[in-house]
């Protein structure tokens, strides 16, 4: 019996979310209780980069890929492999030499060497995922892509911080390495549909330029471009400084992987499917629209702790996770729109570099923004830095609007 579409694409964003919560929630607690400064987390948001470029090796995805494994599977089981070699490289690191600039750059090697992996992964999922799901399924699709994520999140992010603190740098490791070997399994066993395949033999645009002309070419999708410029702005600028901001509030690596990271994710697989059934009774453009200004009111949530930490104000744990946890469950119900709508605006011929051209503009404007963002934090501190990026996101909902009435 071949694994449902929904639990195979559960089971690959999980994989996927594995490596990346590590890298997005656990790595920049662990560096920053190492003593490592917030420009230098900053830095490692050069992880991010194949992210923000896998749109250039997307079309040879589309075009080229093994029949008999599945033109899809055929990329994604050897990236994953690769994956599953970067976590056992990661378990040989000594955790104590992060103040080393040696062992720094040895770290940021290999997850750069797995980011690389999973950019390819997600490329070749994404386009899976355009080609199978259809009308309706592609919202609750996402959904589980969120779902999957999100769990990987967790995993990977606060039950790491929890296992590291039980049993160490390398076993927590191994239990990832083995987890995505789990995660395998329904992609093994998965049949990918071969009248899906026809489509590959249609050459897909080589160049940037004709992409974004793809996007220029009506009133609709230009505003969607701006959309696509716009959306991870405030996502960038604060990813570096909201959990150095947990550590420096006071709380533990056990605090922030079960109370923050755990219950936030658990918060996050609520709000996905919540998203997907919400949708059902509304159009995507007014989700994105309301969806995007509550999460600037959650958001809001983060300011003023901040403001709390600058003057010295004591505050009750419980309070930062439902901030947390609040804002975590808005996200994934806003990436669950987002990624519909990238989805819907995807040409079905070149399912996976159309999607991924998309992403890789979120991405980019993310990662780029994500360096900026620990620089200027350290200058200005997280209050005013916090206030003035609340701003930023109030501008953000205009490309939105515009969009929506273009709709």
């Amino acid at each position: 019996m071949h694994p449902h579409p929904y639990v195979l694409f559960l089971s690959l964003y999980l994989a996927q979310g594995l490596p990346v919560g590590f890298m997005t929630h656990a790595l920049p607690v662990i560096l920053r209780t190492e003593g490592v400064s917030l420009a230098q987390i900053g830095g490692f948001g050069l992880l991010m980069l194949p992210w923000s470029i896998k749109f250039f090796w997307a079309p040879l995805v589309d075009r080229w890929g093994v029949v008999g494994l599945g033109h899809y599977r055929s990329w994604i089981l050897p990236v994953q492999a690769l994956g599953i070699l970067c976590l056992l490289a990661l378990a040989s690191i000594n955790l104590d030499g992060f103040k080393d600039s040696g062992s720094l750059i040895g770290l940021f090697a290999i997850l750069m060497l797995m980011n690389l992996a999973s950019a390819t992964q997600d490329v070749a999922t994404d386009g899976l995922a355009v080609k199978v799901l259809m009308g309706q399924q592609q919202q609750w699709g996402n959904s589980f892509q969120v779902l999957g994520s999100r769990l990987g999140f967790l995993i990977g992010g606060g039950a790491f911080l929890w296992c590291l603190d039980q049993w160490g740098w390398s076993v927590s490791f191994y239990v990832l390495a083995i987890l995505v070997i789990l995660n395998t399994v329904p992609i093994l066993r998965y049949q990918e549909p071969q009248q899906r395949i026809v489509l590959k033999k249609q050459p897909a645009p080589k160049a940037i330029s004709t992409y974004f002309l793809y996007f220029w070419q009506h009133t609709e999708l230009r505003a969607w471009l701006w959309v696509l410029l716009s959306f991870k702005i405030l996502d960038g600028f604060t990813g570096p400084v909201l959990k150095p901001l947990l550590v420096d509030l006071g709380l533990t690596l056990t605090q922030i992987g079960l109370y923050i990271t755990i219950l936030g994710a658990c918060a996050a697989l609520v709000g996905a499917p919540l998203m997907a059934y919400l949708l059902k009774n509304m159009t995507r453009a007014n989700a994105l629209l309301i969806i995007s200004m509550v999460k600037l009111v959650s958001f809001f949530a983060y300011v003023c702790l901040a403001y709390t930490l600058e003057r010295g104000i004591m505050i009750e744990p419980w309070v930062v996770y439902l901030v947390n946890a609040v804002e975590d469950a808005v996200a994934a119900m806003l990436l669950v729109v987002m990624l519909t709508l990238i989805m819907q605006y995807s040409r079905q011929a070149f399912a996976a570099t159309d999607f991924s051209f998309q992403v890789s503009i979120l991405a980019t404007v993310s990662g780029v923004l994500y360096i900026c963002g620990g620089i200027l934090a350290d200058q200005v501190g997280y209050f005013h830095y916090l206030l003035t990026m609340l701003v930023v996101g109030v501008l953000c909902l205009f490309p939105i609007e515009y969009w929506r009435r273009q709709v």
